[in-house]
């Protein structure tokens, strides 16, 4: 429109140079639609994800820690698992209260499927300790699982 505008008031390259305006529009937003695309296909998860995760176990009553915060993409849906430290001397029954964690993210964020919540008491919190050493059985070589 405004470029048979421009070339009715006078002006012949209007029409080539909203064209080329529109096809640089057009460009831009394939580039950003592929990018996109290509980051689900490698389950990439923007940062502002992890941050809402993390921020939302941090501000959970009885979680006095969070450790690692992982989440991807499953087509349309995202699948977190957290894991979070609470008091040592809490019973596994007071523990399993750190599963509002999870009842608030599923409230929060309206595209999570579902959030897999890993609870260790504060004073065993971490992946350094769910290593399992180098050890030998059943004929196998000596190995370790991390």
């Amino acid at each position: 429109l405004f470029g048979a505008l421009g070339v009715w008031l006078g002006y012949p390259l209007a029409d080539p140079i909203i064209g080329l305006l529109i096809t640089l529009a057009i460009l831009r937003i394939v580039w950003q639609s592929a990018r996109a695309v290509f980051s689900r296909m490698l389950d990439g998860v923007e940062p502002e994800v992890i941050d809402q995760i993390r921020h939302e176990a941090i501000h959970t009553e009885g979680i006095e820690a969070v450790g690692q915060v992982r989440a991807r993409w499953l087509g349309h849906r995202l699948h977190a698992e957290v894991n979070v430290a609470v008091a040592e001397t809490m019973s596994v029954g007071e523990g399993q209260a750190a599963m509002a964690l999870r009842h608030r993210l599923l409230h929060k964020m309206e595209f999570l499927g579902n959030a897999v919540i890993h609870v260790d008491p504060a004073n065993a919190a971490g992946e350094e300790f769910h290593r399992i050493t180098d050890h030998e059985h059943d004929g196998l070589t000596t190995h370790s699982h991390h």
